[in-house]
């Protein structure tokens, strides 16, 4: 409807369909209010025209049934307006004479429109194989190929806690969990980024829960993380 409402103030813009001699005041309210009638026209020819199978999948086909269709409905349209605002005597038979632009026009928005359709239908392409966290760089030598299991905040710091023992490196928790997306993790605590497959028991105790890893230690959940977690199921 915003794009019909465009292509409406262009037509008025230029004076399209013999409208320039209208004041600009008045066609182009009338220029709009006929493209989002014309939209819903081309929304309703679009759909009648998808079901017959005879038409096939081509969305070409379909765009140029589609403009057929409602090419009559918006001569009659088209009339109706120049009747009401500039030609009140102008006859009946005048719908055929704005045949052929309505045609015309009918046919080229439908084809745009069954164009966008079968692009936006057609299925994505397999998504490349997603790359390690980038967080996962910054892990010292010694600590590379490790698994993560937690990270920990302490002051200015980041502890490290992996298959391979723990370490200390100078970075925010913050950066790090957004570093961290796209790995199975979540913050349990304002200073806890817990890994899920790192999680070997989950105990309750004085309304908390505390997460045990792999490597023994344990990982505290915080009142204000302890919802989320459940909803992911790890509590």
């Amino acid at each position: 409807m915003a794009a019909a409402a465009a292509v409406g103030l262009l037509f008025s813009i230029v004076g399209a369909f013999g409208s320039a001699p209208m004041p600009l005041v008045v066609r182009t309210p009338l220029m709009v209010v006929l493209s989002l009638i014309a939209a819903a026209l081309g929304v309703v020819s679009v759909v009648l025209a998808g079901r017959p199978a005879w038409l096939g999948a081509a969305w070409w086909r379909r765009g140029t049934a589609a403009g057929l269709l409602m090419t009559a409905p918006m001569a009659v349209l088209v009339w109706a307006a120049e009747r009401l605002v500039l030609a009140p005597l102008l006859p009946a038979r005048a719908i055929l004479l704005a045949l052929p632009t309505s045609a015309a026009t009918s046919v080229f928005f439908c084809l745009v429109a069954s164009y966008l359709i079968q692009v936006r239908a057609a299925p994505a392409a397999p998504a490349a194989p997603s790359s390690e966290p980038r967080f996962l760089e910054r892990l010292p030598p010694r600590l590379r190929g490790a698994e993560l299991f937690a990270v920990e905040a302490q002051d200015h710091y980041l502890r490290l806690h992996t298959s391979k023992g723990q370490d200390l490196i100078l970075f925010r928790l913050a950066d790090a969990v957004a570093e961290l997306e796209g790995m199975e993790g979540a913050q349990a605590h304002r200073s806890w980024w817990v890994a899920r497959e790192a999680i070997a028991e989950v105990r309750r105790g004085d309304g908390r829960a505390i997460l045990t890893l792999k490597n023994g230690v344990q990982a505290p959940v915080s009142r204000v993380h302890a919802r989320r977690l459940r909803a992911l199921g790890w509590l």
